[in-house]
């Protein structure tokens, strides 16, 4: 297994998500999001949808969505926040198109709807873009990308596939594992003993993030000598809220399970509609979660609204970071957990910050196995695993 080299290309200064998440004097911090300028909330309406009439007006900003609305998915509407902010604090247009379908062919197509109405530069969201980036990129070569949680990817001829970052595309990465491993390991220290993680489709970055999350509770449990630790896992193969879904995590609460972690997409919402019924508790994921439900009892965060915005300021600036790829972790502070409006009555601030500090200082590392087929694999010792597949 190989430890997560968290790797920091370029200094930038991040929002704080929380205590251990401090630090970032920025002006545009303390922006009210909810007030928006004529021209952003113009430019959203306009552009919610790929249709032809609906964009005629076109923009110079765009972001596409990954699979679910930009309401109830919280990785899109954090990184159209950092798009919408820069548009609104400099008068330029933005809008979003939300493709048909989750396919590469119908990205593509989103993204050809941009280009025509001429938008300059394009944020995709999500590992799913890989394949359309690695084309968009150079069918426009005047255009520039920003993808989220992914890295361009090209297949040979002999088959063998390998990274293609173009001059025109910045890469966004996050460790997602470590996020997820403070999550598990605030649970178990809070006194959750029987968990759940539910996740959307099995992509990288959920992937980690449930991965962290098994072994930081594993590491919490070893630490305080707690021998009964088990964790439900399940992928539900979409990022939408399904009754489905929302049956799985109430069959879990209703057989034991304390607590959720809902990872991905809208996923978190049919979970926090489970534990509200149950009395039960959710762990959120990508924002600070707390205003949707009070069963949150704190959120896995990644900051995406300002990497998102410093790369628009880049290229209006002349030095947009194209071709290189960027990770951000806990010892840049640009994940953690929501503390400040968390549920905790154990687990303290103090705790968080120690806990940070060992991943900070590299003193334990969750393992990096993406590619692990099942997550009862994984190199726990105190915590027992039980896989769920439908």
């Amino acid at each position: 297994m190989k430890k997560i080299m968290c790797v920091l290309f370029a200094a930038i200064m991040i929002f704080s998500l929380s205590s251990c998440m401090a630090g970032n004097n920025r002006e545009t911090e303390s922006t009210d999001f909810r007030t928006e300028t004529q021209t952003a909330e113009t430019t959203e309406s306009i552009t919610a949808r790929t249709t032809e009439e609906e964009n005629a007006s076109g923009t110079e900003l765009a972001l596409i969505t990954v699979a679910g609305s930009m309401e109830d998915n919280p990785f899109n509407h954090g990184a159209w926040e950092g798009l919408k902010q820069y548009a609104a604090e400099h008068g330029v247009t933005a809008g979003h198109y939300q493709p048909k379908e989750t396919t590469t062919a119908s990205y593509l197509q989103a993204i050809a709807a941009a280009v025509d109405k001429n938008a300059r530069l394009i944020v995709c969201p999500g590992s799913l873009f890989e394949d359309a980036v690695s084309q968009a990129q150079e069918r426009y070569p005047d255009v520039k990308f920003i993808l989220i949680d992914g890295v361009p990817v090209k297949t040979d001829e002999s088959g063998e596939t390998r990274t293609a970052v173009a001059a025109n595309t910045y890469c966004i990465r996050y460790a997602e594992e470590q996020a997820g491993f403070l999550a598990g390991y605030a649970a178990v220290f809070e006194g959750y003993t029987k968990l759940g993680f539910i996740g959307g489709m099995k992509v990288p970055a959920v992937i980690r993030y449930g991965y962290g999350f098994v072994q930081g509770a594993d590491y919490a449990a070893k630490e305080l000598g707690i021998k009964n630790v088990s964790i439900k896992y399940n992928y539900t193969g979409s990022f939408e809220a399904t009754l489905e879904t929302q049956a799985l995590a109430a069959s879990w609460y209703q057989s034991g399970t304390e607590l959720i972690f809902g990872c991905g997409g809208a996923v978190g919402s049919s979970c926090m509609a489970a534990a509200k019924a149950a009395d039960a508790k959710v762990i959120g994921v990508d924002l600070d979660q707390s205003e949707l439900s009070d069963t949150v009892l704190t959120s896995a965060m990644k900051e995406l609204r300002i990497p998102v915005y410093d790369a628009v300021k880049a290229f209006y600036e002349g030095t947009f970071p194209g071709g290189t790829v960027q990770v951000f972790d806990v010892k840049n502070h640009s994940i953690g957990l929501t503390m400040d409006n968390s549920g905790f009555t154990k687990f303290t601030s103090e705790d968080y910050e120690r806990i940070c500090r060992v991943l900070q200082d590299k003193t334990v590392l969750p393992e990096l196995v993406t590619d692990a087929d099942s997550a009862e694999i994984l190199p726990v010792e105190m915590v027992k695993i039980e896989e769920i597949v439908q």
